[in-house]
């Protein structure tokens, strides 16, 4: 089963789902096919009731710890950290992009409470760690041979659309509003900004997440691999 097989949506009432609305997904197995599957990657529970997450068709009636341990054999090098000194609402954003894009993982610099409702429950699927503050951060950076990357609109930056992104980078964004804080710059190794050519002087952070997990994509991963 892959993303590009169409399963029959079901339009009954069964229920609030991770988006809110009861007909999204698939319904019972035994409604959709002929036998229940002996695969061990399939749970139960969702082949009994359907499967109604925020998943991709691949992954229908997946266990969740299956669907992770897929995952964790395809994930990309790159990793994402965001400084969470203001409970920034676009941490979810950030997590939701980065199991989009198969990030190895996401980092909260800062306080470890982060608001979870924009990641729609993919957090669930992303490895993400906290670090209490940047030179811890700096510190598993070093260890794991990643290069710190800054994405902020500053003096001495580098277009990103004209550099070539390390390939076990670490992308570094700061919170809306102030941007990338000093301290953070002063441990990334290559700091990136994003053109920009309208009246703003900033675009939301996780917007600008986006576009630098996308850049990554693009320079580096297999598009031949993408669902």
């Amino acid at each position: 089963m892959n993303r590009r097989t169409t399963l029959p949506v079901v339009t009954a009432e069964p229920g609030p789902t991770e988006w809110g609305e009861p007909s999204y997904g698939v319904g019972p197995w035994a409604d959709e096919h002929d036998a229940a599957p002996d695969d061990p990657r399939y749970d139960p529970e969702l082949l009994a009731a359907g499967d109604r997450r925020n998943v991709v068709d691949r992954y229908r009636y997946w266990s969740r710890a299956a669907i992770v341990a897929d995952l964790d054999a395809r994930r990309h090098p790159f990793h994402v950290a965001i400084e969470n000194f203001a409970h920034d609402a676009n941490i979810g954003t950030v997590v939701r992009t980065a199991n989009a894009f198969a990030a190895a993982a996401v980092h909260i610099v800062g306080r470890r409470r982060w608001n979870r409702r924009g990641a729609m429950v993919t957090d669930r699927y992303q490895h993400v760690h906290h670090h209490p503050d940047l030179a811890a951060l700096a510190e598993y950076a070093r260890a794991g041979g990643l290069t710190v990357v800054a994405v902020d609109n500053v003096p001495g930056s580098v277009p990103l659309e004209t550099v070539r992104l390390p390939r076990a980078s670490l992308l570094l964004f700061g919170q809306e509003g102030p941007g990338v804080s000093d301290a953070a710059r002063a441990v990334a190794g290559l700091t990136v900004s994003i053109a920009q050519f309208g009246s703003t002087r900033s675009i939301n952070a996780g917007v600008a997440a986006g576009i630098a997990m996308h850049t990554w994509v693009r320079q580096h991963a297999d598009l031949d691999a993408a669902w």
